[in-house]
């Protein structure tokens, strides 16, 4: 697995695509360090998945872009709530989109997600965003890219503003949702080095506490195989353009 030291910003206009959850789990734990700026005023951050994140307002975009001078790395997870005055200020401040090294669109099959992500990058490239900074999440994929994601696909063929690699594709996993529920990140999860299973076999133990080792059990093992496949989105996310 490749390590970068870059500035991502995650963003859509549209909410429910996963911004939160790539940011906690897919860029975090592979960009070693790399501080998380949530820019939010409602809804769930990383924060809320156990890690440290320093929360921003889209309309504080000096401050932001004064923290980022000063960052070798560094996550932007931009919220649905303030996207709009965080681009409204990324095009006020001129020629500060050249201080992001990628803008990651994550997209989910509904026809309104992937015309909103269209929109987005549409609005990313006019600002002058090069297609090789704009690249594309599959999100909550059932079973096929293709047939799926069809509607951005084919604006990517038409546009060609932006990189859609089909190996950065996420599939549906209830692994997310149970580590929201327990407001754990995959990374605090795979690093719990309890014995479950060793546990789970005191049959004197209080029915509470073994439901809850059964349940961690269950995650830690689905965990395994959904992080290696992380690794390989991260990979295909940032992998050069010719190789793609």
């Amino acid at each position: 697995m490749k390590v970068i030291k870059k500035k991502v910003v995650i963003i859509n206009y549209t909410g429910t695509v996963g911004k939160t959850t790539i940011a906690a789990n897919v860029l975090s734990p592979r960009m070693d360090g790399a501080p998380i700026y949530a820019i939010e005023s409602i809804n769930e951050t990383a924060e809320n998945l156990g890690l440290d994140v320093e929360k921003l307002r889209g309309n504080k975009f000096r401050e932001l872009f004064k923290r980022l001078m000063l960052e070798d790395q560094a996550i932007i997870d931009v919220g649905a709530s303030n996207v709009e005055d965080f681009m409204a200020n990324l095009g006020g401040f001129e020629e500060a989109h050249d201080e992001i090294d990628y803008y990651v669109v994550p997209v989910t099959s509904g026809t309104k997600e992937q015309k909103e992500t269209a929109t987005m990058i549409g609005t990313l490239a006019a600002m002058g965003i090069p297609a090789h900074k704009i690249r594309l999440v599959f999100n909550r994929v059932k079973s096929d890219v293709d047939s799926e994601f069809s509607i951005i696909i084919s604006y990517h063929d038409l546009a060609h503003s932006f990189i859609c690699n089909r190996k950065c594709a996420i599939f549906e996993t209830e692994l997310f949702d149970a580590l929201s529920v327990k407001r754990l990140s995959l990374t605090s999860l795979m690093s719990d080095d309890t014995d479950y299973k060793t546990l789970l076999k005191d049959k004197s133990a209080d029915m509470q506490d073994r439901e809850r080792w059964s349940d961690m059990y269950g995650l830690k093992l689905l965990a395994k195989g959904v992080n290696r496949k992380l690794d390989v989105v991260f990979d295909a996310l940032f992998a050069e353009e010719d190789d793609q």
